[in-house]
């Protein structure tokens, strides 16, 4: 009957698409999207997708497992295009290609916004004023260049932001890893251009830094400053080393990205070449996935969407193995994003075609190698299941397991968390998180029955967030918690899925009905594996109480400043992200852009924070 329902849903909302620009979303029974696209014509697109026009074995597949859908109407394709972009970095839908750990690659954040800029990696990027360079696959590599610019360039490192001179200078002042800025040895003029010199680096135009740091040392000479000429000639050699290592391809001095590809069944690596003023700067490899059923002419589209959607710099030229789909959009977007023209263009000979190959070639050896890491990895995963399910006593197939874990701080702010590994991987998608309600003060045992209690209570009444069932229950602690835990699914009639607990002291295994703990070799995959899911619901718990701490100290701290009622407060966090420091950093302009606040009430946040700072 609920599918009927759906399907009568489904079909009024295809009557009802208009034909204009924008994206559209598909759901599965459970209300997931599975599926992120972007259209010309809502109405044509989205249609033909249920009147035999896709003759794709993915698209028929992705089909039947369509229940509902979402669309978002755009002024342009372009609009579509970017919108789409976000919405499957948000989803991850199951049938899209997509960048793989995207979120987790690092950039070099130079925070120009600064009085004194500072030099850092970070996971994500905010507009926050700061230029970001980035995203970085090879982490150890990342680590290179930020140790040698911090070698060769002085930069603060500190956070402070009030720099009237301090009594003491910092160890890497002493040491002549830092400028002092806080002693007023350097001005900030005089800082900015340092910082100008780091950019040209990340920028990848070392050439043009050294002709900078020679100039300004043949300077320091003249000025018999022989200490300041030392220190640039150093500065110079390290910067001349790093381009004797990059390849000449062109004397045009050309800035251009080289993009090409390998494949191997359902994933495919991208091997990126950066040529900045005619000459190789650096290259990366990208891993994308959810390659079932596509065509290889899917793959750079996918690929050039997701990643120049965040990339910081963007050259005036992308070279390309194949002309490729949406090529007048994605040029007209690319212009949008860098502010000039951007050209898409596949070359025939020359450089730039030995160029290609030698992507081709690096993309292939990195997909072999990534795909042997794969390969191991996942015999490591079988292994430790099967390790665990044999230790265990168990017939059937560990396909999920859960794992829980309390935090509180003496029965304050209580929490649980209950995590998820399928097939011996965490899949975050499905963790949840509970505040404990009906137990007073610090008593485990209490609040691990309450959890699992909502936790299969949720899944009788066929809650789709709290299913599939377990193979395994796992609760961070000993023979208490286990028996509150088996106690509450025997009373809902789930006594038949085993569980454990996993002791932290000793790595001990109780099992319920056993007197003794079962122990495992050290060197034991499956307890590897119970350790892992062990911590990582430990992790996921002290995250969680940690945030409610945070917005609970917020609260108090807004309470009071006067005037200030519920519905500014909720607008206030909102806007703020939850956050005491930026709302106490905020400016009074940014403090009335915020919704329903008004003039009078930002001047008062902004006046409370001042106060305090006088204070």
């Amino acid at each position: 009957m609920p599918e009927q329902k759906s399907e009568v849903r489904l079909e009024e909302k295809l009557k009802l698409l208009p034909a204009l620009p924008g994206v559209y979303l598909f759901k599965d029974e459970k209300g997931k999207v599975i599926y992120v696209g972007k259209a010309i014509s809502l109405k044509n697109r989205v249609r033909s997708y249920f009147t035999g026009q896709q003759s794709s074995p993915k698209t028929q597949v992705l089909v039947k497992k369509i229940r509902d859908l979402d669309y978002l109407v755009t002024d342009s394709e372009v609009e579509a295009l970017i919108l789409e972009s976000n919405l499957i970095k948000k989803h991850k839908p199951k049938y899209n290609i997509r960048l793989m750990d995207d979120k987790n690659y690092p950039y070099l954040r130079v925070t120009v916004q600064e009085k004194f800029p500072r030099l850092e990696m970070v996971r994500s990027v905010k507009r926050d004023g700061a230029r970001y360079f980035g995203p970085y696959t090879n982490v150890g590599a990342l680590h290179e260049t930020l140790r040698l610019l911090k070698r060769v360039f002085p930069l603060r490192s500190c956070k402070q932001k009030d720099f009237s001179k301090q009594e003491r200078a910092c160890l890497n002042a002493h040491i002549k890893r830092c400028a002092a800025p806080c002693q007023g040895l350097i001005s900030e003029a005089d800082y900015r251009k340092m910082i100008e010199e780091v950019i040209l680096f990340l920028e990848g135009r070392q050439e043009k830094l050294a002709k900078t740091l020679k100039k300004r040392m043949q300077e320091a000479a003249k000025r018999l400053d022989f200490e300041k000429a030392a220190e640039l000639r150093d500065q110079l050699q390290a910067v001349e080393n790093v381009i004797e290592k990059q390849k000449i391809v062109s004397t045009s001095r050309e800035d251009y990205d080289v993009l090409h590809y390998a494949r191997a069944n359902h994933i495919a690596c991208v091997q990126l070449f950066f040529v900045r003023s005619g000459k190789v700067s650096g290259g990366d490899h990208f891993l994308l996935e959810g390659l079932q059923g596509t065509e290889d002419a899917e793959i750079l589209p996918a690929f050039l969407k997701q990643y120049y959607h965040r990339a910081e710099f963007i050259p005036p030229q992308l070279i390309l193995p194949e002309k490729v789909e949406e090529q007048e959009v994605l040029e007209t977007w690319l212009k949008e994003k860098r502010g000039s023209k951007v050209v898409l263009t596949v070359p025939q000979r020359g450089h730039k075609k030995e160029l290609l190959a030698l992507g081709a070639k690096n993309a292939r050896e990195n997909l072999q190698r990534e795909s042997r890491i794969r390969e191991e990895k996942e015999r490591q995963e079988e292994k430790a299941l099967q390790e665990l399910a044999d230790y265990l006593g168990l017939s059937r197939p560990l396909q999920r397991m859960e794992c829980y874990d309390i935090s509180n701080i003496q029965g304050r702010e209580a929490v649980a968390s209950m995590v998820v590994f399928e097939k011996g991987r965490a899949n975050p998608s499905a963790y949840r998180r509970f505040k404990i309600k009906t137990v007073e003060g610090p008593d485990d045992f209490a609040s691990m029955a309450e959890v699992i209690r909502r936790r299969f209570s949720n899944a009788q009444s066929g809650n789709p967030r709290f299913l599939p069932l377990p193979d395994l229950v796992v609760v961070d602690g000993g023979k208490g918690q286990l028996s509150a835990v088996c106690g509450v699914m025997r009373e809902l009639g789930y006594g038949d899925i085993p569980a454990v607990g996993l002791a932290k002291q000793e790595e001990w295994v109780f099992m319920e009905g056993k007197s003794d703990p079962l122990i495992l070799p050290r060197d034991s995959q499956g307890l590897y594996l119970l350790q892992r899911i062990r911590d990582e619901a430990h992790r996921f718990a002290i995250t969680y109480h940690r945030l409610l701490r945070g917005k609970r100290n917020l609260l108090s701290v807004l309470d009071e400043i006067p005037g200030l009622g519920p519905k500014r407060k909720a607008a206030l966090l909102k806007h703020f992200q939850l956050s005491l420091q930026k709302i106490r950093q905020a400016s009074l302009e940014e403090l009335e852009q915020v919704e329903g606040l008004g003039k009078k009430a930002a001047w008062q946040i902004w006046n409370y924070f001042q106060v305090q700072e006088e204070v």
